[in-house]
């Protein structure tokens, strides 16, 4: 199992050492980078390009690490008893089975994305250690041990809402994407827009990157929102020639919306370009 990116996918050469080194030491790959880089898509592209099958599990800030393993729906046990309805005794049929637990059960090793963990509460990740170190857990309804027939590829991503624990770090291989530099971003932009013309594509960056280089920005647009202004763009006609215009007019670039989400920054970028900064 190798992976190099797709595609469909850009990966540079850190990352992909950093998917494969993962997998090679049978660790979970913990991802962090700016929201927006593609640490969640990055799952579904290993599971692609690997083959494999794919179960996403996106934690939510009640979400508690029990769910990924099962649920035990002890009310319908319950009604169903009272009702005097058949099949009360299978403990089974009461049983919902977490994302880990599909996981652990493939007939093939799958890929299992955990998603934005840091969403949580602080004991979330220390809830999982033995499971995701032992790859098994205990079902005490059933009273049997679930263990991973094949180990899956865990895939972790975080936005570095809260820190993670020192013992659930240790167990994990680290990878930060850093924000793409020009040359990987028209490699990304070539994927998903391989007509677009070079001039637009080299204004387009430009805009883009000088957006994001004002300091004060309360948050700078990121890759999938470029991928949405350009869309926009082309949909539109906008040129080359159109952008360069608006930049002698001191006037902001069209869509705005697409790159800035908030009033705030699109006031300082108008006020910024009115004074030909």
């Amino acid at each position: 199992m190798h992976f190099q990116g797709t595609d469909a996918y850009v990966a540079t050469r850190e990352l992909s050492v950093a998917v494969n080194a993962a997998i090679q030491l049978q660790k979970p790959l913990l991802i962090k980078g700016e929201p927006g880089t593609g640490k969640t898509l990055l799952a579904f592209e290993v599971a692609k390009a690997l083959n494999k099958p794919l179960y996403t599990w996106h934690v939510k800030s009640t979400t508690s690490a029990q769910q990924g393993l099962y649920e035990y729906d002890a009310v319908s046990r319950l009604r169903d008893s009272q009702l005097g309805n058949e099949g009360v005794g299978d403990m089974e049929r009461y049983i919902k089975k977490g994302k880990l637990w599909e996981a652990f059960e493939t007939d093939e090793s799958a890929v299992l994305l955990i998603d934005e963990i840091d969403k949580a509460d602080i004991e979330f990740p220390n809830d999982l250690l033995q499971e995701i170190d032992r790859m098994e857990f205990y079902c005490y309804e059933l009273r049997r041990t679930i263990s991973a027939k094949h180990r899956p590829i865990v895939i972790i991503t975080s936005n570095n809402e809260k820190e993670l624990p020192d013992a659930f770090l240790r167990r994990c291989f680290f990878h930060y994407i850093r924000f793409p530099e020009r040359e990987t971003m028209q490699r990304i932009v070539d994927v998903h827009f391989p007509n677009l013309p070079g001039e637009l594509m080299t204004k387009a960056l430009s805009v883009f990157y000088g957006i994001r280089d004002v300091k004060a920005l309360k948050k700078r647009p990121s890759t999938s929102e470029l991928i949405d202004w350009i869309q926009l763009l082309m949909h539109a006609g906008v040129t080359h020639d159109d952008l360069t215009d608006l930049e002698v007019l001191r006037e902001v670039p069209p869509y705005l919306g697409a790159l800035l989400k908030n009033e705030q920054d699109s006031e300082l970028l108008a006020a910024l370009r009115a004074k030909g900064r």
